[in-house]
């Protein structure tokens, strides 16, 4: 009998593989802040994702290093939020409620590298 445990284990890597072969052809719906919408496929999500995984490895973006987020909730966060642990890097998402002197003192404190997306 086989144990009741996964084959794998469950990473985000596994989660985007699985994402993009099933879904692949399915939608996200962003609403920008100037309030258009855009319609991007899961495959076209995972691929810029993956692009953006190779940009910050280029900038000098290590495993374990911390990458702050300041964003809307729109595609492109979620393709940040693909991207950063899959390269092993800790994803810190900031609030954009925050004042300035706030968020300045999080990302020091974290010695974040900030990606505004």
């Amino acid at each position: 009998m086989k144990a009741l445990t996964m084959d794998y284990p469950l990473t985000l890597s596994a989660i985007v593989r699985r994402a993009e072969a099933l879904f692949g052809h399915k939608h996200v719906t962003s609403r920008l802040p100037d309030k258009s919408i855009q319609r991007h496929s899961y495959a076209q999500v995972i691929d810029r994702a993956r692009r953006l995984a190779v940009a910050l490895r280029g900038l000098g973006v290590q495993p374990g290093d911390r990458v702050a987020t300041l964003g809307w909730n729109h595609h492109q966060h979620l393709e940040a939020y693909f991207a950063i642990p899959t390269i092993g890097a800790v994803l810190h998402t900031l609030n954009l409620r925050l004042h300035p002197d706030d968020l300045t003192y999080i990302v020091n404190e974290q010695h974040a590298i900030v990606c505004v997306v």
